[in-house]
C-alpha cells in the first residue's frame, strides 16, 4: 500500500530535486501512478513509450518526477543528439559492445536438446555468442549423444559443450552424460523436466509451474493445468515472449549456459 504525507501528496510528487535521466532505448522504468513497468522503446516530443514483459505498449507524458528508476524518483528527459552513449547491457547482463561485428564461427559448438532450448539461449545470450563466434545447434534429444560426440570429434581447437534437460543423479540423462568422457567435451544440465521450467513463473504471471502426473505429456499437461489452449507451439511463444533478459531465468540454467560458453571459448 502506498504511503502519503499528511497533505496527501504522493512521495514521487514532492518538490525535492531528483536526477534527470535520458530516456534511452532499453531503460527500464516504472510509471508510479499506474504501476506500469517497462523498457523505453521510443521517445518523442514530450512523451515516452514503454513496453512491458508481455509486449504491451503504453505512452506516458514525460512530466517532472514522473517515473521510478530502480525504485527512485527520476525525471525522464529526451536523449541529446550526438551525446555520449549510455552504457547498455545485453540480455545476458554482459556489457554491450556497440557496433561490434560477429566473429567468424569457431569450430567448437554448443549443442542443446531441442528447438525451444536453442531459441531461449539465442534470445538471452545471442549477442554474446555472435561476438564470441559460438554456434548453437539442437539435437532433438540426447539418446544418441555418445555417438554424436564421437562423430563431432572434439579437440583442443574444437571444443564441444552440451546442455541437457533434467540432468539429475540416477536419471537416464545422467547416465548418458556420464558416458561422454572426452576431455574436450563438457556435458552440463539443469534439473528441470523441460526448458520451459527454467523460465521464472513470475515472469509469466503465474504462481508456479504445475505438477503433471506421470504418464501424461508434460507440455500438454502444463497447458491444461494453466488453462492455456493445448497447443504447445503457441504456449512456447507465449513463454518466450515473457523472457527479456537473464533476470527472467532460473539460476540453475544461467550458470550452466555461462559455463558452456566459457568452456567452448577457452
Amino acid at each position: 500500500m502506498r504511503q502519503y504525507s499528511p497533505d496527501l501528496t504522493p512521495p514521487w510528487k514532492k518538490p525535492t530535486p531528483v536526477p534527470e535521466v535520458p530516456a534511452e532505448p532499453g531503460l527500464v522504468v516504472e510509471e508510479p501512478g499506474t504501476g506500469f513497468c517497462g523498457a523505453v522503446i521510443r521517445c518523442e516530443a514530450g512523451t515516452v513509450t514503454l513496453e512491458d514483459r508481455f509486449g504491451k505498449h503504453r505512452v506516458f507524458p514525460m512530466e517532472p518526477r514522473g517515473f521510478l528508476l530502480e525504485g527512485k524518483v527520476v525525471t525522464l528527459v529526451r536523449p541529446s543528439a550526438g551525446g555520449p552513449a549510455r552504457p547498455t547491457r545485453t540480455a545476458s547482463g554482459s556489457v554491450a559492445v556497440p557496433g561490434a561485428r560477429a566473429r567468424v564461427a569457431r569450430a567448437g559448438r554448443i549443442y542443446v536438446e531441442g528447438r525451444h532450448d536453442a531459441e531461449l539461449v539465442e534470445k538471452v545470450w545471442g549477442d554474446d555468442l555472435r561476438i564470441e563466434g559460438v554456434v548453437v545447434e539442437y539435437l532433438e534429444g540426447v539418446d544418441d549423444l555418445p555417438s554424436i560426440v564421437r562423430s563431432f570429434a572434439p579437440g583442443a581447437d574444437a571444443r564441444l559443450g552440451v546442455l541437457v534437460d533434467h540432468l539429475v543423479p540416477g536419471s537416464k540423462e545422467w547416465r548418458i552424460a556420464e558416458s561422454v568422457t572426452s576431455e574436450h567435451a563438457l556435458v552440463v544440465g539443469h534439473p528441470y523436466i523441460d526448458i520451459w521450467e527454467a523460465v521464472k513463473p513470475s515472469s509469466l504471471g503465474i504462481d508456479a509451474w504445475p505438477r503433471v502426473p506421470r504418464g501424461q505429456d508434460w507440455k500438454t499437461g502444463v497447458c491444461r493445468a494453466l488453462g492455456w489452449p493445448e497447443n504447445t507451439g503457441a504456449a512456447w511463444q507465449r513463454i518466450l515472449s515473457g523472457v527479456h533478459s537473464y533476470k527472467d531465468l532460473e539460476p540453475e540454467l544461467l550458470g550452466r549456459v555461462e559455463e558452456l560458453i566459457d568452456f567452448v571459448t577457452a
